[in-house]
């Protein structure tokens, strides 16, 4: 087994390059040269789990071993960052429900549409999607005829699946109003579930954002939240994913994208609209 600490592997120039043009072609985020050490920090738990002694043995195994495909998965879940809370950015939400919403709710009627689709793109182990869920529940739209799905994706098998289980730490809860702790969730402590009329409104499935052949199967979205997953990828990436985000979503349908994250650079298929104080998009 691998030790780490005074023996442990360097990550050469050479092999950092390969290992790093892996995990963009797969997953599309991007590490930069000044990047390098946290992509060796991360990649250096997977030589020890395969009981490999150095990178280059691991870009070898991933090139020709059996197995590769697996540890391919494997790898990408390592590599992405997967920090999220319950109620996160809530100026945004705010601007989610009192004003995207409504919007959506009223432009619908008029094609009396009584459907409302929300994606949550890189949804991480489901803290986005349920707080839609949640924040749908609260605003009455089931109770007035509306028929809601959210779709939450990632890239990882791993976080989909604590996704699906819905058991969550009270780390996670950290922004959550009482009131939506009290009645959507059971537990106390350290460990709490959400309940399952949250869950019922979303599903869950593994999709890349920058895999044209995986997008696809996405249509007809009136809302997408895609937040803070723009700044892992590189110029070739954002417009690859927003160009897929595009092509989901029904003409007139609003992309929430993070704070520090602008479409300013990448595309003007979008027209950027001041909801409540915040920027959102609206497809043209």
């Amino acid at each position: 087994m691998l030790t780490l600490g005074i023996n442990k592997p360097k990550l050469s120039d050479e092999t950092f390059y390969l290992l790093r043009d892996i995990v963009y072609k797969r997953s599309g985020t991007f590490f930069p040269e000044n990047k390098k050490y946290l992509l060796e920090t991360r990649l250096a738990r997977r030589l020890e789990l395969k009981d490999l002694k150095t990178f280059e043995d691991y870009y070898y195994f991933l090139a020709y071993d059996a197995e590769r495909e697996r540890e391919l998965q494997a790898l990408c879940n390592s590599v992405v960052t997967n920090e999220t809370s319950f109620f996160r950015d809530g100026p945004q939400l705010e601007a989610f429900r009192k004003g995207v919403v409504s919007k959506v709710i009223e432009e619908k009627s008029r094609a009396s549409d009584r459907s409302i689709r929300v994606w949550s793109a890189a949804c991480s182990t489901g803290e986005e999607p349920l707080t839609i869920s949640m924040m749908l529940h609260e605003e009455g739209v089931l109770t007035r005829g509306w028929n809601v799905d959210i779709l939450g994706s990632d890239i990882s098998d791993g976080v989909l699946r604590a996704a699906a289980a819905g058991v969550y730490d009270k780390y996670s809860l950290r922004n959550t109003p009482e009131e939506y702790i009290r009645k959507y969730f059971t537990g106390s402590g350290e460990t709490y579930t959400i309940n399952s009329r949250a869950r019922s409104l979303v599903r869950y499935k593994k999709i890349n954002l920058v895999d044209a052949n995986e997008t696809r199967m996405v249509r007809g979205m009136d809302i997408v939240f895609c937040r803070n997953v723009l700044i892992y990828f590189d110029d070739a990436s954002k417009k690859k994913a927003i160009g897929h985000l595009y092509d989901s979503m029904e003409k007139g349908g609003y992309l929430l994208v993070g704070f520090s994250e602008s479409l300013h650079s990448i595309t003007r298929l979008f027209r950027p609209v001041s909801v409540e104080r915040s920027v959102v998009y609206k497809k043209i």
